[in-house]
């Protein structure tokens, strides 16, 4: 185990929570990555809060996930 398995294991029983996949993970991963780069960085936490309480309120993590990606805007292409 690391660091951030241990926090998790820890963060997931103080919360009565079951362990989080691997799947699930690297879904939060990706769009805080992806939203602190494509939008401003103090947006990823703060999505990463908004997609928990939309699968709170039993939305399917990976497709509300890739919802909240869509949203961020495209890169505008470097000028030459």
């Amino acid at each position: 185990m690391n660091v951030l398995d241990d926090w998790l294991d820890n963060a997931c029983a103080a919360l009565g929570l079951p362990a989080l996949s691997d799947a699930d993970r690297q879904t939060v991963l990706d769009l805080a990555r992806d939203v602190a780069h494509g939008v401003v960085r103090p947006a990823a936490p703060l999505t990463a809060f908004l997609l928990g309480i939309a699968v709170g309120r039993g939305a399917d993590p990976h497709l509300a996930g890739a919802t909240l990606t869509q949203l961020i805007p495209a890169a505008e292409p470097h000028a030459k």
